[in-house]
């Protein structure tokens, strides 16, 4: 059976797409460039389906959320609070897995980082 190899892109609507990708570059030091191309570096990706009632995402009307590894969280919230980036104000911690802390892009889609165990 022939299987996929990773995540070859995310891609979001948006009503200021130049704005936005600033955003990320800015705010998160997403360095993509002028194509959008992004070499992240090695690491695990997780793919999992929520319930569709669930509230995690944020607003009901985001039907997936992007979720970036940070080697320090607390440090890159800081960097977002800094930048006036709309931070959640709760951070979690799940044994073994982690901490997740949540930011919410300029065109309101919510954003969680996760600073692997």
């Amino acid at each position: 059976m022939e299987r996929v190899l990773g995540i070859g892109g995310y891609f979001l609507r948006a009503a200021d797409p130049a704005s936005l990708g600033a955003w990320y570059r800015e705010c998160l030091g997403l360095d993509a460039d002028e194509n959008g191309l992004w070499q992240q570096g090695a690491g695990p990706t997780v793919f999992a389906a929520f319930e569709s009632g669930t509230d995690y995402f944020g607003p009901r009307t985001q039907q997936t959320m992007l979720n970036f590894r940070v080697g320090d969280l607390d440090a890159m919230l800081a960097q977002l609070r800094a930048a006036g980036a709309d931070v959640a104000g709760e951070t979690q911690e799940m044994e073994g897995v982690g901490r997740f802390g949540w930011v919410t892009d300029p065109e309101g889609n919510r954003i969680e980082l996760w600073q692997p165990a």
